[in-house]
Parts: C-alpha cells; structure tokens; sequence
C-alpha cells in the first residue's frame, strides 16, 4: 500500500509524513527530492511549474511507488498531488491498476488549512531557509487544487498537531487494507 500525503505548500505533507511512516514503519519519500533542478530554480523565482514541467516528476514519482508496491512494501509519498490527473499518475503505480478506479493500493489524504495558516507556515519556514517555495505561489497552488469526492481521499485538518494527524489517518481504517502500522 501507499498512501499519498496531499496539499498545497505549507500543509505540513514532509512533517506528517514522516511521522506516518514512522507509524507504519516504512519509507518516507518526500517528493520535493524529486524535482529537477530546473524546477525548484523556476518555483525559487515564483513561477509556477507548467504540465510539461511535473510530468518528468510524477513519472518519476510513479516509479518510486511502483517499486515499493511490486516489493510489497508501504510506502508514504508526500506529494502536492494538486489535480486528479496528478493523482492518476500516481495511481497507476499499482500492478492491474484501471482508470478511474479509487479502490486501488494508492490512497490518499488531503491535509487541509487556512490560507491564512499556510501563509504563516511559510514565512517562517522561509525565514529559517528550510524551503525553496515562496509564499507568493501559495494562491497559484489553491487555485490549482482540484478535489472531486467520487475519489474518496481523505480529508484532514492540517492544523491539528503532526501525532493527532496520524492518529486520524490510522482511525479512518484507510490502513485496514493491508498489516502496515504497530
């Protein structure tokens, strides 16, 4: 199984993470690791990635879960995952995979806040140079997020402390699929 921590930037998707995978004792994959250079340089400078600039990076994504999953390994991938097209991307990491089908090996959860909040999170993440991604891309991202409920993601309030995030997710049964957390 994987499961997809998703959110614009600032949502807290490396630091809950982390602690997921803790939890389920496995990999943590943070993919802002993944990204080329050229796009943490042009995201630096406040530009928005384009399609032709995620692509390279959600195939390379893809594979990473891909692996995991044909070891039978969890794994926790935290992604933007902004768009369902993003999410399929990601999906289609699982063996046997089809379209359009949200009952697969890939599961994800949404990590919700405020603009307001995520705001704050990301100055002061700036401020201690933690982070290539300015604040004024954080608007570009919350028009970009597209949720459709059909998908069943689960949904999080991003606000609660990392450990009660967890504890949410492993309440949710979201987990029952498969024997990964102690």
């Amino acid at each position: 199984m994987a499961v997809v921590l998703m959110g614009v930037t600032g949502a807290g998707k490396s630091t809950v993470g982390q602690k997921l995978a803790e939890a389920m004792s496995c990999t943590f994959l943070d993919a802002d690791d993944f990204h080329s250079q050229h796009n943490k340089e042009k995201m630096r400078r406040g530009v928005p990635l384009t399609e032709e600039d995620r692509l390279p990076w959600l195939e390379t994504l893809q594979g990473m879960l891909r692996k995991n999953l044909a070891n039978g390994q969890p794994v926790v991938l935290g992604c933007s995952a902004l768009k369902k097209g993003y999410r399929e991307v990601l999906r289609s990491a699982a063996d046997g995979y089809k379209p359009g089908s949200f009952t697969g090996e890939v599961k994800f959860v949404l990590l919700e806040a405020k603009a307001e909040v995520l705001e704050a999170r990301l100055l002061k993440r700036l401020a201690e140079g933690k982070h290539f991604m300015p604040v004024t891309l954080l608007q570009s991202q919350l028009d970009t997020l597209q949720i459709d409920e059909s998908e069943g993601i689960l949904k999080v309030d991003a606000t609660l402390c990392p450990d009660s995030i967890v504890n949410v997710i492993q309440a949710s049964h979201m987990l029952e699929q498969a024997d990964v957390y102690s």
